[in-house]
């Protein structure tokens, strides 16, 4: 019986490439939170990694056959689609970045990315295990 690493650890290693973009999107949201104009942006994680465990790309995206092509949302294939938040208390200078709002997420993410880890180390320990036959 052979073992796929790919399928194995295919879950945790989409959550955490996932985890850490959204990390790096919300720190970029959070950077910005006294620039004029700035717009919040986050994407949908539930909707990403389903799309890229299952292979697809969701309902109204452009089908691409090279990762050169042009797409709509400026990123590469693969890449999520970056969505603008809508603030519950717009600023005067347009800047849509709730700091509280931006902090808390940031947050559960952080918390998100390290159960990802965690579940990914008990994976690894599973398999160890299995293969000393213990």
């Amino acid at each position: 019986m052979s073992v796929s690493f790919d399928k194995t650890f295919e879950v945790q290693a989409a959550a955490l490439r996932l985890r850490a973009e959204r990390n790096q999107t919300l720190a970029e949201n959070l950077a910005n939170a006294d620039t004029p104009n700035y717009k919040a942006r986050d994407f949908d994680f539930k909707a990403v990694i389903q799309q890229q465990l299952q292979g697809g790309q969701p309902a109204g995206t452009l089908n691409v056959t090279h990762n050169r092509h042009i797409q709509p949302n400026g990123g590469a294939v693969g890449q999520p689609q970056m969505l603008y938040r809508v603030p519950y208390n717009p600023s005067l200078d347009g800047n849509t970045v709730e700091t509280h709002q931006e902090q808390a997420k940031f947050a559960e993410n952080a918390v998100n990315y390290q159960a990802s880890l965690q579940f990914l180390g008990d994976r690894i320990q599973g398999l160890m295990g299995a293969l000393k036959g213990e």
